[in-house]
Formats: structure tokens, C-alpha cells, sequence
């Protein structure tokens, strides 16, 4: 019985490139073919992403490694995967696959000590890394914790599991700052038109986000919000008597559903570049979350 080469298994079918393909950039004038289909290259950068692989190791069934990186990092400073993310997501919303009832949580990604090293000043490069996105961080989004360097990468994931928005930061910083600028990254374009889609029917989080501007930025919003008060919070509240106010509502059965967020860091952890941090920018960090991010939204749009 013949079997898949290893290099392939993962690779993109026919019916997922057919959804793929409208949505990736094409050149404004004609000029000369490629000599690498580009599918390929974004086969091989796949590869890269599922094995934590360095570029160099990339196999050359799909081209030489300098292709395949040179599009990898061309795409990220254009903002490019990026914006087939929010694509893609523009379609599932349309198909009706994406339920806003939109948890919040944080993953950690251990650096590997490749991860370290990157220069101080990369906004001093004949050509910034971050480009067209946000700038590199002075940190390298690289912090420093019992167990060594790692990154944190905030997500907002809708009910399938799926990121909205991701937020890529220090792991050494706390959860509770990065809850607004996630829910703030949610854009998903509507298909009439207009104005994209920002705001979440419901939001729901762990204690660490249970801050009092954090709810009162939901309630600016007019954000329903599921959020645990903590012990001490309780205690002040109870302290205070009369004057503490009334406990914010919250319902056990809706909490439930905060599963879809661990199970979608989860999700994207089967991939090892992702699991394992071994970019030494940020940005190119964050667009290897991308990468893996597409494969999620490719899975209903294809299934």
C-alpha cells in the first residue's frame, strides 16, 4: 500500500486551496511566471509552522528555503496573513459558523534559545520588520520567568474554537492589561458591507480579568460579560457593607462555554512553531500565529 510522504501529509487539498487562493494578494502588472507555483511556498511555510523546523531545514519539495522565507516575511511586514485571517473570518461569519458568545484568555509559548539575540534597534533596519503592522516591541515580546524566556499570546475565540484576535506579548506580563486591546483587535468585515463587526454578544473570562475598569469598559460597550469576582474582592465588597454595592451577575452555565478559548490555545499549539517560540521578532512571532490561525478557519469552510 503506498504511503503519504511525511512532508506532505499536512499540506493543503484541493478543495482548501480553491477557498485560499481568491483571498491572496495579486500582482498589480504582469511580469514574469514564478518559478515556484505558490502553493508551494505556502505548503512549505506550513511545514515550518507544523514542525518548529528551522527555515534552512525546510524540504525542497517545496523550493528553496530562501523562497519560502522570503515570502514568509514579505507577507508579514504587508500585513498580508493578516488580512486573509480577517478574510477568512469574514466568510465564516457569513456562513453562519461563528457564535459571539467570545471567551478571553492568555497561552504561553517557552522560547527556545534561538528565540534570543535579535537587535536592539530593528526600527533602524533599511527595512523595519514590522512595516505596514505595528512596530517590533523593544522586548522582543521575550520576558523573563522561573522557567526562562517566554511569550504570551492573548486570544478571543468565538464558540468553534476559532480565533477572533490575537495580541502577542512579554509572558511575563499579566493578563488582566491585555483585555482591551484583544477585544478591540476583534474586525470582522460584514458581508453587505459597512462597518466590520467589533463587538461580542458576550464576553467571558477568568478572575484575572475581573478588574473594575475592565467591566466598566464592557458595560461603555454594552457588552454582557461573564467574569468570577475573586476572594478578596468579595471580602472588600462584603466589608464595606451596604456602601460595597451590589455583586456583579454571574451565570454558571454560560461560564461554561470559557472552554472554547483553552481548547483553541490548544488548538494551536498542535503546532510546534507555535507551542515552542522560535522567532527572534515578535512580529514574525505573530505571524506564525497567523499561519497556524488560517488552518482553523480553513477546517469549517471546507468541511
Amino acid at each position: 500500500m503506498p504511503t503519504v510522504p511525511a512532508a506532505g501529509r499536512h499540506d493543503l487539498a484541493d478543495h482548501e486551496w480553491c477557498v485560499l487562493e481568491p483571498l491572496l494578494p495579486r500582482g498589480k502588472k504582469p511580469g514574469r511566471p514564478r518559478k515556484y507555483a505558490l502553493r508551494q511556498l505556502i505548503d512549505g511555510i506550513r511545514w515550518r509552522t507544523r514542525t518548529g523546523s528551522p527555515w534552512r531545514d525546510v524540504p525542497a519539495c517545496y523550493g528553496p528555503w530562501q523562497s519560502v522565507y522570503g515570502l514568509f516575511r514579505r507577507w508579514q511586514r504587508d500585513g498580508t496573513w493578516r488580512t486573509v485571517v480577517t478574510a477568512l473570518q469574514a466568510l465564516a461569519d457569513a456562513a453562519g459558523h461563528v457564535t459571539w458568545d467570545v471567551p478571553v484568555d492568555s497561552g504561553t509559548a517557552r522560547a527556545h534559545q534561538h528565540a534570543a539575540g535579535a537587535r536592539k534597534d530593528p526600527d533602524a533596519q533599511t527595512e523595519p520588520p514590522g512595516a505596514a503592522g505595528a512596530p517590533e516591541p523593544a522586548d522582543h515580546a521575550l520576558g523573563r520567568s522561573r522557567g526562562g524566556l517566554t511569550s504570551k499570546f492573548h486570544l478571543a475565540c468565538e464558540q468553534g474554537r476559532k480565533p477572533l484576535a490575537i495580541v502577542v506579548t512579554a509572558g511575563h506580563r499579566h493578563d488582566s492589561p491585555q483585555f482591551r486591546p484583544v477585544l478591540q483587535a476583534i474586525r470582522v468585515p460584514r458581508p453587505g458591507g459597512g462597518r466590520p463587526r467589533t463587538r461580542p454578544d458576550r464576553v467571558l473570562a477568568g478572575k484575572a480579568y475581573g478588574s473594575r475598569a475592565n467591566r466598566a469598559y464592557l458595560r461603555r460597550r454594552g457588552i454582557r460579560c461573564t467574569i468570577p469576582d475573586k476572594a478578596d474582592q468579595i471580602a472588600n465588597r462584603k466589608r464595606k457593607g451596604r456602601s460595597g454595592g451590589r455583586p456583579p451577575a454571574f451565570d454558571r452555565e454560560a461560564y461554561k462555554q470559557r472552554h472554547a478559548v483553552e481548547c483553541g490555545i490548544n488548538q494551536l499549539k498542535r503546532n510546534r512553531a507555535v507551542a515552542t517560540r522560535y522567532d527572534k521578532l515578535a512580529v514574525r512571532y505573530e505571524a506564525t500565529l497567523h499561519i497556524a490561525a488560517i488552518g482553523e478557519w480553513l477546517r469549517p469552510l471546507t468541511s
